[in-house]
Parts: C-alpha cells; sequence; structure tokens
C-alpha cells in the first residue's frame, strides 16, 4: 500500500509540499535505540535515594504514560552496559584521576567471582529488566587489571597494541562469557557482547580503555566465539566500536592507521588473518560511534553514505552505539549556533535529532545509542554529555560538580526527550519505510517512517531544524480505511516529549498538524486491523491493580471499582480486560 501526505503552510510557512510514504519501500530493520551505563549510573544507584534513583529508571526505561498520557519515559530498548575492569579497586593507583570513571571488576585476582560488585550499576540492570527493555549489551573498555600487560586498566605506557598479556586472551574472553552466561541465567536479556571499544586510541589515562591492532581483535574475537559456544551462551559479538564511521571503511594514517578500515580487514574473507565473519557469535552488523564527523552538512552525510555502502558490500547492518557531543562545535552551515556558548540547550538536543535522522537515512543506522545516560554538567559544558543531568548535595549551582557518593538529584535534559522521540515509539523489529516529496530537507523538515512487524501501527518522526512551522494534512488515502487513531508527541524549548492533547486521537482527513519551528515530534498511527483495540506495551517495575484506558489514563485504582466504569477495554497488571457491561 501506498500512503500519502499532503503538507500544508501555516502562516509563517514558505513553501507547500506533498509527502508521500510507502511501505513497499522498504529499507533497514530497527535493531534499539539506547545509551550506556558509564559510569556514574553506579554511584546514582548507590548513592542517590530512591526516588531519585527510581525516576531515573523511569525516565530511561518506561514505556507507560502518566494520567495525561504523556509518556512516562522514553522506552530505551537497549541497555549498554560497562564490564569494568578494576580501578575501582586500585583506587588512586589506577591511573585514572576522576573516581567516577573508574570501575569494579566481578573478577578477582584469585580467579574467583564476586557478583556483589557494581551494586549501582546493576540496580539499574534490573530496573531495565522489570521494565522489559529488550536488549543488553555488554561492553568492555579493558581486560580485568589481572590479564594486563602493565597491570592497569589503560595504557599508560603508550604501547601501540593490546593492553593484554599473550597468554591471557582465553581468560578475557571467558570473563566476558562466564559475566554474560551469569546474567542471562538470571533472565536478563544479554542480546550482545563487546570485547573492544574504539580501539584506534591511546588510552593513556584518564578512564579504562586499550588499543588494539586489528589482528589483536580477530583473535580475541575468536577466542570469544569459542568462549561463549563452550558456555552455551546465546550472546551475540558485536564489533569493533569504531571511534569514527571513517576507520571502518578506508585506511588512516592518524594512530599508525591502527584499527582501520575495519569492515575489510573483518569481512573480507581474503583477509585470512583478521576475517571473522564466519563465526557463529559474530553479529552480521558494524558497530561504530558518531563522533568526529558530524562538522558540516557535508561530512554528516557523506561519511555515512560511505560507510552504508561499505557495510552493505557484505551484507552487514549498521550500529551506531556511542554518541555524545564531543569536539568542536558544528558549523553554522548544520543549524547550529556560531558557538557553544550561543546554544540553548534545545540547540544541542536538535541537533542530535538531526544526526539520528541523518544516521538512519543516509547511514542505513540499524541502531542508534547515545553515550552517557547520567552525567555531571562540567566546565558549561550544558546537556553535551547526559540525558539525565545529576547534581551532587551541596552543589549550589546548575554546573557545579561535587562528590556523587553524597547522594544528590537528577534533572531530565532536552536530550533525553528527543531521543524518546525514537525510542519510545519507534521499536525493535520496526521496518524503515519510503518516505519522498519534500519532508527531506536536513536544514529544514526532516522525516522518518516505520511500520510495524505486523502493520498495524506506523510512526512517523519529524524533526524541524527551521525557524519556520510547518503543517502537515494527511489524506483519506493515507493509511487507508484501517486508519482509527493518531497521536502527536512535541519535544521543543517549551515540551518534553509532550502529548498534544489539542489533537483528536480520532483521525480525520481533514486533520492538520503543525510541526513547530526548532521542534521534534513523533505522529503515533493505530492502523486498527483489531477491532479499533488500540496496543500498549505496559512495563512496571511492580504489579498494579490499577486500572488504565488505552490511553494509559489511569481510571480506577482496583478491579473491584471497574463496576462503576462503562462497557469498554481496559488494562489491569499489563493485560487488556474486556467489561461488557
Amino acid at each position: 500500500m501506498v500512503f500519502s501526505a499532503l503538507s500544508v503552510m501555516s502562516v509563517k510557512a514558505q513553501s507547500t509540499f506533498v509527502v508521500t510514504l510507502d511501505d513497499n519501500t522498504t529499507y533497514q530493520t530497527i535493531m534499539d535505540f539506547g545509551a550506556s551505563d558509564c559510569w556514574t549510573a553506579d554511584f546514582v544507584g548507590k548513592y542517590f535515594n530512591d526516588s531519585q534513583r527510581s525516576q531515573a529508571a523511569r525516565w530511561l526505561f518506561s514505556q507507560g504514560v502518566d494520567v495525561n498520557g504523556n509518556p512516562e519515559g522514553i522506552g530505551l530498548s537497549c541497555w549498554r552496559i560497562n564490564l569494568g575492569a578494576g580501578s575501582a579497586e586500585q583506587g588512586s593507583n589506577s591511573n585514572i584521576a576522576d573516581e567516577t570513571r573508574r570501575a569494579e571488576c566481578y573478577l578477582l585476582a584469585d580467579g574467583t567471582y564476586n557478583w556483589n560488585k557494581s551494586a549501582g550499576q546493576q540496580y539499574f540492570m534490573q530496573q531495565a529488566k522489570a521494565y522489559g527493555v529488550d536488549h543488553f549489551l555488554l561492553f568492555s573498555n579493558s581486560a580485568p587489571v589481572h590479564f594486563t600487560n602493565n597491570g592497569l586498566a589503560n595504557n599508560k605506557d603508550n604501547a601501540s597494541g593490546a593492553n593484554l598479556k599473550a597468554d591471557c586472551y582465553d581468560d578475557f574472553a571467558n570473563f566476558i562469557a562466564t559475566t554474560a552466561k551469569h546474567f542471562a541465567d538470571l533472565g536478563y536479556p544479554i542480546t550482545y557482547v563487546d570485547p573492544v571499544n574504539e580501539p584506534a586510541f591511546n588510552w593513556t589515562d584518564g578512564q579504562e580503555g586499550s588499543p588494539w591492532q586489528n589482528t589483536e581483535i580477530a583473535k580475541i574475537i575468536r577466542e570469544l566465539d569459542l568462549a561463549l559456544t563452550s558456555k552455551q551462551v546465546e550472546a551475540g559479538i558485536v564489533i569493533p566500536e569504531a571511534n569514527a564511521w571513517d576507520r571502518l571503511y578506508q585506511t588512516c594514517s592518524d594512530y599508525n592507521g591502527r584499527a582501520s578500515n575495519q569492515i575489510e580487514a573483518f569481512w573480507n574473507p581474503a583477509n585470512t588473518d583478521t576475517y571473522i565473519g564466519n563465526l557463529a557469535h559474530v553479529v552480521k552488523a558494524v558497530a561504530g560511534h558518531d563522533y568526529w564527523t558530524f562538522g558540516s552538512n557535508d561530512t554528516l552525510t557523506s561519511t555515512r553514505s560511505q560507510v552504508a555502502a561499505a557495510a552493505g558490500k557484505y551484507g552487514l547492518q549498521v550500529m551506531q552505539t556511542e554518541w555524545s557531543m564531543l569536539d568542536k562545535e558544528p558549523g553554522t552551515d548544520t543549524g547550529f549556533p556560531s558557538s557553544y556558548d550561543a546554544a540553548s540547550e534545545m540547540d544541542i538536543a536538535l541537533f542530535m535529532g538531526k544526526l539520528i535522522h541523518v544516521g538512519l537515512t543516509y547511514g542505513n543506522f540499524s541502531s542508534w545509542a547515545y553515550w552517557t545516560a547520567m552525567a555531571q554538567s562540567m566546565y558549561s559544558q550544558k546537556n553535551r554529555f547526559e540525558l539525565i543531568r545529576l547534581n551532587a548535595t551541596g552543589d549550589d549551582s546548575y554546573e557545579s560538580y561535587g562528590d556523587l557518593k553524597k547522594g544528590g538529584t537528577i534533572s531530565a535534559t532536552p536530550n533525553l526527550w528527543v531521543l524518546g522521540n525514537y525510542s519510545r515509539f519507534v521499536r525493535p523489529g520496526y521496518t524503515r519505510i519510503g518516505m519522498t516529496g519534500g519532508a527531506d530537507n536536513i536544514d529544514g523538515l526532516m522525516g522518518t517512517a516505520f511500520l510495524s512487524p505486523d502493520k498495524t501501527k506506523a510512526v512517523v518522526v519529524f524533526v524541524n531544524n527551521g525557524t519556520v512551522a510547518k503543517g502537515v494534512r494527511f489524506t483519506t488515502d493515507i493509511l487507508g480505511a484501517s486508519l482509527k487513531t493518531i497521536r502527536k508527541y512535541i519535544t521543543d524549548a517549551t515540551h518534553s516529549l509532550s502529548l498534544d492533547a489539542t489533537l483528536a486521537e480520532t483521525f480525520s482527513p481533514d486533520t492538520r498538524i503543525v510541526i513547530p519551528q526548532r521542534s521534534v515530534v513523533t505522529l503515533a498511527f493505530d492502523l486498527g486491523t483489531t477491532a479499533g483495540i488500540s496496543e500498549l506495551q505496559w512495563h512496571q517495575p511492580a504489579r498494579s491493580s490499577a486500572v488504565y484506558s488505552l490511553d494509559g489514563t489511569r481510571v480506577a485504582e482496583s478491579a473491584d471499582d471497574m463496576s462503576r466504569l462503562p462497557r469498554g477495554i481496559y488494562i489491569v497488571n499489563g493485560k487488556k480486560i474486556i467489561k461488557q457491561q
């Protein structure tokens, strides 16, 4: 079927255009949208009070809605979990000055495991599991310090290759496999593991990390594949989490060419020293980070197009597993202000929305993840590095960064809600479908459309990078007679993934939808193929006897009170209940 949408000018609009959505034209299948727990999740889980830490979990993981129909959270479908190497136990001897960047290790020097380590980190793992997060990705910045050449979790001596003893590759692999099995046996959805992170960098200090040559990466992947098979762990291996897209498709001169041209190295069978594409656990996907390649519109589009082409040569999906706003501010040709000082928090969040759009459309990305889910705002950095801002108890300013071990408070940044315009509604298994005719201007209005696997739901996400509002009207032929409901969610300078209650949920061909200037808007459609029943995924950390309508409104405190409700369909404990009289 072909869907059409007529875009009509608002009072200030400068163009009229028609957008066509076509599910006969399909692109990538979405794997997930996620974020990382590095490193402060452990501190929040340990030292913040339950009200603050549970709110953080709700914002990150919930797919529920409040009494007004606004999303409680952004419903992340992937939680990227750092497997610490033991720098926290080393304290000030770790060569990591910032205590919040050290990490505990489950593996002890005597070869035994202490599964009580990283208690705060495990709190968020438990919450993610309870809320129904689909995928967990366990990743290592460094091998455990017991296995490294220098006894540290980073490359203090600036060696050119992996900080891993030659006889400890199998030990490191078994550590990852054992940890994955432990949590999988506890019911956690351990979907992916990754033993290396940004292998081109030197990682001489500042955090856990190790450089890797491509031959060394291939060696650890082969050992990890054997270890996962031996322990009967079903998780897939994701590599190489390159720090920038160009390292995946060309040979780079920096860092002496280390860890570059990696798609050819790992997936071209002719490269016998490094080929790992035939291993059972290796995911048919290449992972990289969105850093260092967003300075101009040309760089944004060309690098992502090139990685998509290089990945497509070997039938690989592209996974964007990490981004925050590192590097110099983007050029003004991208629509970003002239400097970070001149940028507002919404400017920063809106640029992320544009970045996600470009990744999905030019890079054909199947997944997209943010770097630090929670962090303190330092050095006038605003919201460049977090979804949720942390303030330690006693902080006396918006940007101060005291001791998190004293506890503290959290606050949501616009980044959280912009990511939620995608993550909350575009779920694993949704397919991006064709969208042409006007909403493809990365300096103005850009849009992507998705269809659920059973074709009962459609989602359209618009990013309006311009200073002019746009109006969109969907005609009767857009989704055929099956279209039943439409909901609109807005994130801009004054809205935080807010339901537009002024828009009637019942679809009308005359409905005119405004996409405000400098905003991200999600339109969620129910195609009504289940006799008008609107499916609602409802995940809560604890069971509740309260009764909810299909739009998530709490209508009764318990099932005992349903007698006063009219006939209809309700949700109790996550299940649909039909009240017939």
